[in-house]
């Protein structure tokens, strides 16, 4: 690991359709991406556009703890 790699930190991205009781959804599960985040930059929870199997679309996944 880099020296300048300190402040990065691992998070995981979710997405929203496992809260949805959904019947048209490719595959059971939840589904789950991981990515770094800067600390110092971004205090807050981020949201990113991904691709969710589970939807067979693109949805607004929101950072996790």
């Amino acid at each position: 690991m880099s020296k300048n790699k300190g402040a990065r930190i691992v998070i995981t991205l979710e997405c929203p359709c496992r809260n949805l009781m959904n019947t048209n959804k490719r595959r059971k599960g939840i589904f789950r991406y991981t990515s770094t985040k800067n600390r110092k930059n971004t205090p807050s929870r981020i949201e990113l556009m991904k691709f969710c199997p589970a939807c067979n679309k693109h949805e607004k996944f929101k950072e996790i703890k």
